[in-house]
């Protein structure tokens, strides 16, 4: 493994300098619960915290989905990396210089054919910089600097959102691209250029243009905007289609730069385009983003609901703003966060904040639009009622009804007690009529989505819906506790051998441990993750399974032991009891091993049941440590 995979003194350099919480902290909101932090888990539809991260053991985990692991997994998940991406992503936010590393190549990899994630990033990575060149360069970058400088964008701007230039030719990146051998697939599966549709070869996607880079919150190129540079050029805009690493429904220009004023402020605000994000920065009013000529959507919701607990919709005035502000009432019911509306009339002839920052009060004018933002029921109401001002009491009912079926539908009903109740006086009070005319107005609409774990993965929820075997929970114990390794006979060990376990994933959770504990690094369970991530490099198999299992195996035994040493070799010892016990009975009757024929768990479960209530009734003396088997 030597000279070909990550060294194992990198991973511990860049573990021990990536403290967890704060990695945790850049990406959602954490608060401190005891010697726990909890947030809102974001892999799945999380409505109440259930996430915990634990910095005495620099792991996080999720009582709900499962997921879990060390600060490598969680950005592993988080932002769709393998574990070399991950590790380099952390050494570099700690200014770490990695041992040189030599992948494998193409073959090794079966990548040859196929275009993988990390293929179209570095076609993006590749674009990002011809078109920056391209903006500088003296004859093909000329129009669109003269177009950045009417618009008042400053260098500053420039260079923090990586703004660039395409040139006026039909060939210009897809020569570039032939000049560093990057691969015409990768190209085409970001979008980069199109095939012809007459004769053989391709043409740039983004000609003539002025280049804005799309970029995810840890700062990715995975997509780009082009804005015409010729009047005469259609469309005004012109984005990247859909792919891997691009959704438009999840993706929100400049949440790279957004992202820790969002959390400071508490509230993100939702802008149009492009040019009025870069003005609100540069105005130093950064808690500002863009959805992508699309409505705010549950994606967009879900991402900010990790940063914020407001989101401020700052839209045009005209149909198309009032219809996307609309269908946030969607999100508003799907989505555990506060959504109001804002607009610019009432407070400045400024038609967008690109506008209005050019005018001396522009910024003042600005915080006073955001501070005087509507919720969005209220908004919703007072719309109505304006329609409403000349109809009789016959319309006027017949409406209110249509918009409390209509909220019905989108499952007001539906809600959890607390925010359903909050939401019905929210809609009285804007409705103006009595709670419980809402409340009886209230049908049953579509069902919310709830979050269901894939078949055969775990669901952990603390006590008892997940309950591991007795050799399972034999290997939780090592990994709680990589010292008991030492305690067991050669015999012993062999209780844990792969070949033991029905399940793939826990198979792989024990071949890590058994090769972590023989080259020295121990059973503990981040010495396992770091090796469950080596062998996942030279199988080409997704880690992230894995690493959950070893971590649920992990606080199955802490919350049952409630990480006392004594309980744990107890525990510990019982196990091997009950796994010695049952092989020797199978031997004598000539069977296979087969844990499935008695349920060890229970057996488990009642004695630990049994150290909880000696523990209480004796105080924190408990029984002598046991050692040795």
């Amino acid at each position: 493994m030597s000279g070909l995979y990550p060294q194992n003194d990198d991973v511990q350099r860049v573990r021990d300098a990536s403290d967890i919480v704060r990695v945790v902290g850049e990406h959602l909101t954490l608060k401190p619960k005891g010697r726990e932090f909890v947030g809102l888990c974001p892999f799945h539809d999380d409505k109440n915290p259930s996430m915990c991260v634990i910095p005495a053991k620099q792991i996080f985990h999720c009582f709900v989905c499962g997921s879990g692991g060390d600060v490598f997994t969680f950005v592993q998940k988080y932002h769709s990396m393998d574990f070399r991406e991950s590790l380099e992503f952390l050494a570099d936010r700690a200014n770490i210089e990695l041992t040189p590393f030599r992948g494998r190549s193409s073959s090794d990899q079966g990548e040859a054919q196929g275009v993988g994630n990390k293929e179209i990033l570095a076609a993006n990575d590749m674009a990002n910089g011809f078109f920056r060149a391209i903006l500088n360069h003296p004859e093909h970058g000329a129009a669109a600097r003269e177009v950045i400088a009417r618009r008042g964008i400053s260098d500053e701007m420039v260079e923090r959102f990586q703004i660039g230039a395409s040139p006026d030719r039909w060939d210009g990146l897809v020569m570039i691209a032939e000049n560093k051998d990057v691969r015409t697939e990768a190209l085409l599966s970001a979008g980069l250029v199109k095939q012809r549709e007459r004769g053989e070869g391709q043409y740039d996607a983004l000609r003539n243009r002025l280049i804005f880079p799309i970029c995810d919150q840890i700062g990715r190129v995975i997509a780009f905007g082009g804005r015409k540079i010729n009047e005469e050029d259609e469309p005004k805009y012109l984005n990247s289609p859909e792919t891997t690493v691009f959704k438009k429904s999840t993706t929100l220009y400049g949440i790279n730069n957004a992202a820790r004023a969002i959390k400071h402020e508490r509230t993100a605000v939702v802008v149009e385009g492009y040019t009025d994000v870069i003005a609100c920065h540069q105005a130093g009013v950064e808690h500002v983003v863009a959805t992508l000529g699309t409505a705010l959507t549950s994606g967009h919701a879900t991402v900010l609901r990790r940063l914020c607990d407001t989101v401020v919709l700052l839209f045009d005035g005209d149909a198309a703003g009032i219809k996307a502000a609309d269908r946030a009432i969607e999100v508003l019911l799907s989505e555990t966060i506060d959504i109001k509306i804002a607009a610019l009339a009432g407070y400045t002839e400024a038609k967008d904040p690109d506008e209005l920052f050019k005018q001396d009060d522009g910024t003042d004018v600005f915080r006073r639009v955001i501070d005087g933002a509507v919720d969005l029921i209220k908004w919703k109401f007072d719309r109505l009622r304006e329609e409403l001002k000349d109809a009789g009491p016959a319309r006027v009912t017949q409406r209110i009804q249509e918009e409390l079926d209509r909220l019905s539908e989108l499952g007001l009903g539906e809600l959890e007690p607390v925010r359903r109740r909050l939401m019905i006086r929210q809609i009285a009070q804007a409705a103006r009529v009595e709670e419980q005319v809402v409340t009886e107005a209230i049908r049953t609409g579509r069902g919310r989505r709830r979050f269901s774990p894939p078949a055969g993965e775990i669901e952990y929820k603390g006590e008892i819906d997940w309950k591991p075997d007795a050799r399972e929970q034999l290997l939780g114990c090592l990994l709680f506790e990589p010292n008991l390794w030492n305690l067991l006979s050669s015999e012993q060990r062999e209780l844990t051998s792969t070949v033991r376990f029905t399940s793939d994933l826990t198979r792989r959770v024990a071949d890590a441990l058994h090769s972590s504990a023989e080259n020295g690094t121990g059973t503990g369970l981040h010495a396992v993750l770091a090796e469950l991530s080596m062998l996942a490099e030279e199988d080409g198999i997704d880690t992230l399974p894995s690493n959950e299992r070893a971590t649920a195996l992990y606080r199955y035994v802490a919350e049952h032991t409630e990480e006392v040493d004594d309980r744990v070799t107890r525990y510990f010892n019982e196990c091997i009891s009950l796994l010695v016990s049952k092989e020797s009975r199978n031997r004598d009757r000539e069977l296979p091993v087969d844990d499935s024929d008695e349920n060890e768990a229970d057996v488990l479960a009642k004695f630990l049941a049994g150290e909880r209530k000696h523990r209480s009734q004796t105080g924190l003396g408990g029984r002598p440590r046991i050692s040795g088997s």
